[in-house]
């Protein structure tokens, strides 16, 4: 298996499948307005390998506010492996997409996928750097 490939399962083995929540979760970097950068860990809805991935978030919260101002972003997995990818994230308030997304862990956060201030993010890949099994990759998508 190629290390694109094992870097499409790290991801996808740590995106919500089937509406389980197991912890999984990522380190989501945006830029402030003021132009540093800021962290946050999210867990990762659904994702099609390292090409997307979604997050679920608070309407109202700091970081849609940051991607008002700069959608460029980061998002970080690690453990025995280092999946670095760089892109854009856009925030999405479509009803269907939300029902699509909701998992029960966010039922804490949450009245359910039609509270108003649920909303998804969906992170485009551009770009990554990946380190799997002593292995070390940058590229572009």
């Amino acid at each position: 298996m190629d290390i694109i490939a094992k870097a499409a399962k790290i991801v996808e083995q740590n995106s919500i499948k089937g509406g389980e929540f197991k912890g999984q979760v990522c380190v989501l970097s945006l830029i402030d307005a003021e132009g540093f950068p800021t962290a946050s860990v999210l867990t990762p809805s659904k994702s099609e390998g390292i090409n997307w991935l979604t997050l679920c978030t608070m309407l109202d919260g700091n970081g849609v506010k940051r991607i008002a101002n700069c959608n460029r972003a980061s998002v970080c997995f690690s453990g025995e492996y280092c999946v670095n990818l760089v892109g854009e994230v856009e925030v999405i308030t479509s009803p269907e997409v939300k029902r699509e997304m909701w998992y029960d862990g966010l039922s804490c956060h949450f009245t359910g996928s039609d509270d108003p201030n649920y909303c998804v993010l969906k992170f485009t890949t551009k770009r990554y750097k990946l380190c799997i099994d002593g292995e070390e990759v940058e590229g572009m998508l």
